[in-house]
């Protein structure tokens, strides 16, 4: 086939340009990268060979080599791994198809300086593309495992690749760097030099299980050629005691398994002995994926037995709320032929499930009580998906909420525990107020809140999507119970100020013919209108059945495919506000009651934008304001 040229992605075009212009202080990654990848590929072959033993390959000696040729100032990597098909090389090379990228580019573009574009290429994490930090051109030689053909792909970062097939490629891939040219005032970043790749080995990849050689430099004629010399001790740093290594070395690997270029926020070692031995290594990261939340994000922790790579996401090893922990568990008595399937039903899964999870809630409640700002900077990464437990994980519900925290009307910075408001609740309180919103400016402003605020009582201010869901299955705490103020009948008299009985039937007497009214003129929108105990200064505000789906939750529904009926709510009014009393005044007085339908469905139509929600007819409500305006001016 003779050589094509492509043109890159956008986004992987985007990526290349910043990574030749690229900013970032530690070039030296690159290898890491390059290292890592070779790594994997070698992981990939053994357990390929296990699972088809049909497959004629040697595995007799998997090994990474890294190869120096000063004159032509090119530095190769090279392994004998699974390699990559024609087809697999144009897909994994010339695109990206990480949902996170768009919005890593967007993010790079609006960096003010070195320092924030440092930042943010460390979130990323770049792979293959990092190469071109060093290089101004970059070759790629493979060929797959069990195939008789290779692929040679080529570039120089401008925009396209070449890609052909070739006949005498070994198995495996090899990458080779075309050096930019050396710095003579920079000698730091000579990649040609032998000592400063035994350097950058060493830091990032000393603990790769296999092994990684440096080719010498070819001899002079008549000299003998010395052997390759293998620059990494290949301890897995699980089996080695905690006193034998250091936390760089710990972060490496962490590097190493997440494709992250940021330190861990916490680095978790658990070994269990008996029955069913293990020994695992987790690490928490220190930030969110631009990714957690989609649909396609690989999860899991890689899985070892006895030191034999098995796979590299084991999604049964902890559960869908802890998707964020990476790490490896190595496990002494499970089959080398172990399946996904297998996985699903073996009980000592099951019970290395149940301890890990158990260990990262016990390290996060750990870090909560002895490191404010590292809990801090935990919950604000992942506290939305930690929640996700409260609502699937029945068994730890507890530990979650020991480790939960939550804003509040009690201090505009300081998040607080269900434990600590329970702690302040008012004499005769009996329940603990939450109120659900976009944002928390929009749940303070919220016209649900006015008597809280009124009478100082406390109010949870839940912005996360599944805090719709959590409340609703967590129910209660410490015998209190969870209670939206946006539902139900409040009646705040035991913890205030109460309205005589006597006011109370003389203002439903005031009021009962124009309620009956609104109801009948409104019934297409509300199942029921009322006076309200709940406003104080807002005229009126709409509220669910204490048992009703709230408007976000029937969106949230919809959102993932499913059909909820429409679900009418209740319209409160402010018996105190003037509106209101005029209003009830008008209703009594006027025969004609055309306009005073308007009125009500403006009334309505408040207390939907008051929420944040959206006129039914949006356009009509424009309509009806403007004439409203026009008559009084």
């Amino acid at each position: 086939m003779p050589t094509e040229t492509f043109e890159f992605q956008v986004e992987a075009r985007q990526l290349l340009q910043l990574m030749i212009h690229s900013v970032y202080s530690n070039k030296d990654v690159f290898l890491r990268e390059l290292v890592s990848n070779a790594s994997d590929a070698l992981d990939k072959l053994r357990l390929e060979k296990l699972r088809d033993d049909t497959l004629d390959v040697d595995v007799s000696d998997l090994h990474i080599e890294l190869e120096i040729d000063k004159d032509a100032r090119t530095l190769t990597v090279r392994d004998n791994g699974i390699g990559m098909s024609y087809d697999e090389v144009g897909q994994l090379i010339g695109t990206i198809a990480n949902s996170g990228t768009a919005t890593f580019l967007q993010e790079l573009k609006e960096a003010q300086d070195a320092a924030g574009a440092d930042q943010l290429i460390g979130q990323f994490g770049v792979g293959f593309y990092s190469a071109f930090m060093v290089a101004d051109e970059v070759t790629l030689l493979t060929r797959r495992a069990g195939e008789s053909q290779g692929t040679r792909w080529s570039s120089r970062g401008e925009g396209t690749y070449t890609l052909e097939t070739v006949d005498d490629a070994p198995q495996g891939t090899a990458v080779t760097l075309h050096l930019k040219p050396a710095d003579p005032e920079n000698q730091l970043h000579d990649y040609t030099v032998t000592w400063k790749i035994k350097e950058i080995v060493k830091r990032y990849s000393d603990f790769i299980t296999w092994p990684i050689r440096l080719v010498p430099q070819k001899a002079g004629d008549g000299d003998e050629t010395p052997e390759p010399e293998t620059l990494n001790s290949q301890k897995a740093l699980w089996a080695r005691s905690r006193e034998e290594v250091t936390d760089d070395e710990y972060h490496e690997l962490y590097k190493h398994i997440s494709h992250d270029w940021r330190d861990p926020l916490e680095t978790i070692r658990l070994q269990a002995e008996g029955t069913f031995e293990y020994q695992a290594l987790l690490f928490v990261p220190s930030h969110a994926p631009h990714d957690l939340f989609t649909q396609g994000y690989q999860r899991g922790l890689q899985l070892y037995v006895k030191r034999v790579f098995i796979m590299d996401d084991c999604e049964e090893l902890l559960p869908p709320y802890l998707r964020f922990v990476k790490g490896v568990v190595d496990a002494a008595d499970l089959s080398l032929n172990v399946s996904r399937e297998i996985l699903q039903q073996d009980r000592h899964i099951r019970m290395m499930r149940s301890r890990l999870t158990k260990k990262v809630l016990s390290t996060v409640k750990d870090m909560k009580a002895k490191d404010t700002d590292r809990y801090a900077t935990f919950w604000r990464e992942f506290g939305a998906v930690l929640k996700e437990g409260l609502v699937t994980d029945a068994e730890n519900r507890d530990a979650i909420l020991a480790v939960a925290s939550f804003a509040s009307t009690h201090a505009d910075d300081e998040p607080t525990t269900l434990k600590g408001y329970v702690e302040r609740m008012k004499d005769g309180q009996e329940d603990i107020y939450y109120l659900t919103g976009d944002s928390r400016q929009s749940i303070e402003n919220s016209p649900h809140m006015e008597a809280f605020r009124a009478k100082g009582i406390e109010v949870l201010l839940l912005t996360d999507p599944v805090d719709e869901v959590w409340v609703d299955a967590v129910g209660e705490f410490e015998g209190k119970r969870l209670r939206s103020v946006a539902k139900g009948e409040i009646d705040l008299g035991a913890e205030g100020e109460e309205k005589k009985d006597g006011e109370r039937e003389k203002q439903a007497e005031e009021y009962g013919g124009l309620l009956g009214w609104m109801k009948e003129r409104l019934e297409e929108d509300v199942k029921e209108v009322r006076l309200s105990a709940r406003l104080t200064t807002s005229p009126a505000c709409l509220v669910s059945d204490a048992h009703d789906l709230t408007p976000a939750l029937e969106n949230m529904y919809r959102a993932m495919g499913q059909e909820v009926p429409r679900t009418k709510r209740i319209l409160e009014l402010n018996p105190d506000h003037l509106l209101v009393k005029t209003l009830n005044q008008a209703y009594k007085e006027r025969e004609d009651k055309a306009e005073l339908a308007e009125t009500a469905e403006l009334l309505h139509a408040l207390a939907v934008l008051a929420e944040g929600g959206q006129p039914k007819e949006p356009a009509r409500f424009v309509k009806l304001v403007a004439d409203r305006l026009e008559r009084t001016l």
